[in-house]
């Protein structure tokens, strides 16, 4: 799990720019911008994101071997979340079930499953994320859509 995690770093760490849209916001174009970066060590990898809108909150995580390749996840609503990793051939995936910690859930009367799927283009220079949710587990609807521009690329 080491050598994918070295693998993913070295494919995210830099400073992007972001473009997201949300299926709650139809027309609407969120700007922001995200950060990766080795937690010293290069055990794991730091994560956050800031988006230009009200409504969609900032977060912080951390990417690694935590007993299984794990994205942990924070953000400015006070949500935590647990996502499982996945590594693909160009991208990577985080899932979380809704079956997740109350505090997992923006509102915890309303549990849902949620998953993400990255994929990296144009020599890592882009990288776009697809997100869905479902409350079955069965049906699943279209949420976040977010493409990444790299900015800049931390030295080796």
């Amino acid at each position: 799990m080491a050598a994918e995690l070295q693998k993913l770093g070295r494919r995210l760490v830099g400073d992007w720019t972001t473009e997201a849209t949300h299926p709650q916001m139809p027309g609407v174009v969120i700007a922001g911008s995200s950060t990766f970066e080795w937690l010293d060590g290069e055990q794991f990898v730091i994560f956050r994101s800031h988006y230009e809108h009200p409504d969609l909150p900032d977060a912080e995580s951390i990417i690694g071997d935590t007993d299984g390749f794990h994205m942990h996840y924070f953000d400015s609503r006070g949500v935590y979340r647990l996502f499982e990793l996945t590594m693909l051939d160009d991208g990577w995936a985080i899932a979380m079930g809704r079956d997740s910690p109350a505090g997992s859930f923006a509102s915890p009367d309303a549990p849902f499953s949620q998953r993400m799927t990255y994929g990296f283009a144009h020599s890592d220079q882009r990288m776009s994320g697809k997100g869905q949710l479902s409350h079955d587990d069965v049906n699943w609807d279209d949420d976040l859509q977010i493409t990444y521009r790299r900015i800049s690329k931390a030295s080796p």
